[in-house]
């Protein structure tokens, strides 16, 4: 979109992995953005982001190893799970926050699938333990909303937090 932008991973910043998803996501994007707001300039727009993957009250969050994103992708094979994204913006000393969530369905894995996306290393630092930009396409059967939320930006949420970003 031509929008320049720096990456800053904020150091130290201990991440919520339980309560209700909504309220985690915003949460922690809101830690994310605070952190990285506290070290900079005070006329720089921060943005924090979250997403996580969640059943119900359940989060899945990034695996840990190759076990884990295998208990992960089996948990959601054939199963609708919520996808959550919190932003948090942080502009001069006053922050906006908003939650997207969108709908994914997985097809029903069978282990060969699995085991060959779990191979493929795709599943690392991951919510969920997939990427339905890349391989993890292949899991999908479904979405209802934003794609870019699933990816893990959901743009259209961004630009109504901040339209002067296109500007």
């Amino acid at each position: 979109m031509g929008i320049s932008f720096q990456v800053r991973v904020p150091d130290g910043v201990e991440e919520l992995e339980s309560g209700p998803p909504e309220e985690v996501a915003l949460q922690n994007a809101s830690r994310k953005a605070a952190a990285v707001a506290k070290e900079s300039a005070p006329d720089e727009l921060v943005l924090g982001v979250d997403t996580i993957v969640c059943i119900g009250a359940r989060i899945y969050g990034k695996p840990g190893d190759a076990h884990a994103a295998r208990a992960t992708l089996s948990a959601l094979s054939g199963r609708r799970h919520r996808v959550i994204s919190g932003l948090c913006l942080a502009d001069g000393g006053q922050t906006r926050t908003v939650a997207v969530t969108s709908v994914v369905e997985f097809r029903t894995l069978d282990e060969w699938l699995i085991g060959w996306y779990v191979a493929s290393g795709e599943w690392r630092e991951r919510a969920g333990g997939y990427a339905i930009q890349g391989r993890g396409a292949a899991l999908v059967a479904r979405i209802e909303g934003d794609y870019l939320n699933v990816v893990g930006l959901p743009v259209a949420a961004l630009l109504e937090l901040q339209p002067a970003l296109l500007g």
